[in-house]
C-alpha cells in the first residue's frame, strides 16, 4: 500500500475505485465497504483508494471538541495495508478545505486528481461546503463527469449495527469484549516504554510504562486489564493498569504493563499492547501490602482469562 500525504501529491495516472471517510477504528462495518472496494478494483483492473482526512473534521470545525480517536494514523495505515488496499490518501483537513464546494471537490479532487471511475459510499454520506451535498448529488456528478456511484444502502449498514461512537463508548465503560467484537480485532495502544517510579518492581510486579505521544488517541477507562504483546518475536501476556495510582496518591494518569514470564529490558522500545479483557476498577488500597495481595489475585484472574 502507498500512503500519500494530500490529494495534491497523488500522481498515479490510472482509473481508481474510491471510498471516502474518516474510518476511525476500521471496524467490521468499515471492512464491508473496504472489501467491496478492493474486490471491485481488482476485477476491473483499477486501483483501490481510500480518501481520509486528518485531523478529524470535528477537531477542526468544533473548537470545543474533545473527540478522541480509536486509531492513530500509523495504526490505521497498518490495518488498511493488511486488508490489501492500494492507496491511502490522507488529506489535511483545514477550515479552507472545508469551504470547498461540492462541485470543486468532486471535479477537481475526485475526478481530475484521483481519476475516480467509481465511488463506493454509504447512503447517508454528505460532502462539500457545510456538508450540503448528498448521495443524489454525487450520482448526478457521476452522470456528468463519467464515474459510477455504488451506494451502500441503509439496510446493509444498519445490519452491522456498528459505529465508531459505540466502540468509543464501550471502551470508556471498560467493555473491552463489545469493543473488540465491533472492531474485529483487539483494541491496541502503541507507544514508547519510559522509566516510571519503580513502584511495581518494589512490589514484585515490575512494569513497563507506556507513553503514547498522540494526545488524540482514546485511552480506555481506568482499571486493570489483560493484555498481549509481541516482544522479541514472541507472544507475551500480561496485565495492565490504567490510572493514577491512588494508593500512593498519584496525580497523573499512567499506563503500566506487567508482563508474565518476561524480564528483558524494554526501555525506549516502541511496543504495541493489545487489550483482551477487563479485570477490575482501579482502587485506593490502605497499604502497599494490601495492593500487593490484590495484584497477586489480578494475576491469577488474568491467567484464567488467558486460558479460557
Amino acid at each position: 500500500m502507498v500512503t500519500v500525504q494530500s490529494i495534491s501529491k497523488y500522481d498515479k495516472n490510472h482509473p481508481s475505485v474510491i471510498t471516502i471517510g474518516t474510518f476511525d477504528g476500521v471496524h467490521v462495518g468499515h471492512k464491508l465497504i473496504l472489501e467491496r472496494l478492493i474486490n471491485d478494483a481488482r476485477i476491473n483492473n483499477r486501483v483501490s483508494a481510500v480518501l481520509t482526512f486528518f485531523p478529524h473534521p470535528r477537531m477542526v470545525l468544533q473548537k470545543d471538541s474533545d473527540l478522541k480517536l480509536l486509531n492513530t494514523i500509523e495504526e490505521k495505515k497498518k490495518i488498511l495495508e493488511n486488508l490489501g488496499l492500494d492507496y491511502l490518501i490522507i488529506q489535511p483537513f483545514t477550515k479552507t478545505f472545508s469551504r470547498l464546494s461540492a462541485t470543486a471537490f468532486v471535479r477537481d479532487m475526485l475526478v481530475n486528481s484521483l481519476h475516480a471511475k467509481k465511488v463506493i459510499i454509504g447512503y447517508d454520506h454528505r460532502f462539500g461546503r457545510n456538508r450540503n451535498a448528498n448521495i443524489n448529488d454525487l450520482i448526478a456528478f457521476g452522470n456528468a463527469l463519467d464515474f459510477e456511484v455504488d451506494e451502500i444502502p441503509a439496510k446493509e449498514i444498519e445490519a452491522v449495527a456498528v459505529s465508531s461512537t459505540k466502540i468509543r463508548n464501550a471502551l470508556l465503560e471498560g467493555d473491552v469484549i463489545t469493543a473488540n467484537t465491533y472492531l474485529g480485532y483487539s483494541y491496541m495502544l502503541n507507544g514508547e516504554i519510559i522509566r516510571g517510579k519503580g513502584l511495581g518492581k518494589e512490589l514484585g510486579f515490575p512494569t513497563a510504562n507506556l507513553h503514547i505521544k498522540e494526545t488524540y488517541k482514546l485511552i480506555p477507562k481506568n482499571g486493570v486489564y489483560v493484555v498481549q504483546s509481541s516482544l522479541k518475536n514472541k507472544i507475551v501476556y500480561g496485565m495492565m493498569n490504567i490510572g493514577t495510582n491512588p494508593t500512593v496518591d498519584g496525580q497523573h494518569q499512567s499506563i503500566e504493563v506487567h508482563f508474565f514470564d518476561f524480564d528483558e529490558d524494554l526501555y525506549h522500545q516502541h511496543i504495541q499492547v493489545n487489550i483482551l479483557h477487563w479485570i477490575r476498577e482501579e482502587h485506593k488500597f490502605n497499604s502497599l501490602e494490601e495492593l500487593k495481595e490484590q495484584l497477586k489475585k489480578d494475576k491469577e484472574t488474568a491467567r484464567i482469562l488467558i486460558n479460557e
